[in-house]
């Protein structure tokens, strides 16, 4: 017996390929730039605009690789300068900003003698995050707006 065609389409042949729309990239976020971009383009430009917003005044703000204040070994450091010869310096230990951080501040000409751990507990270290804590510790110190 020989079939002939069917007039019914054959179903898996004629049915259009589901096309899904490709999933859109997020942008990258901050945090993802390499730390020698992180730091110069995003971090110090975040700290002089909050340290502002909150009534202090601009800071001079350099990044630079050198001796850790207190005990001189080798990091990656955010120096900071206020008026009233108010000193700080946010440190890391590695050029990323997740690893170990310190901040020693100082006021007058002499060098800090303290040197404290910061954001020990963070899992997850943001632009956010990083910004607002400095903020928080050099207002903790009475060095921004009317305390």
């Amino acid at each position: 017996m020989t079939e002939t065609p069917s007039s019914t389409p054959d179903p898996v042949a004629t049915t259009p390929e589901a096309k899904t729309p490709a999933p859109k990239a997020n942008p990258p976020a901050p945090e993802d730039k390499p730390f020698e971009v992180f730091v110069p383009e995003l971090l110090l430009p975040a700290l002089v605009k909050e340290i502002e917003a909150y009534g202090g005044p601009a800071p001079e703000l350099t990044f630079e690789q050198g001796a850790m204040p207190v005990v001189g070994a080798d990091c990656w450091m955010v120096k900071g300068r206020l008026p009233g010869e108010r000193r700080f310096w946010l440190c890391f230990t590695r050029p990323d900003i997740s690893s170990a951080k310190t901040i020693a501040l100082t006021e007058g000409a002499g060098s800090p003698s303290l040197l404290e751990s910061f954001l020990i507990d963070e899992k997850k270290m943001t632009l956010s995050l990083l910004v607002s804590r400095v903020v928080q510790r050099l207002n903790g110190q009475k060095w921004l707006g009317p305390n």
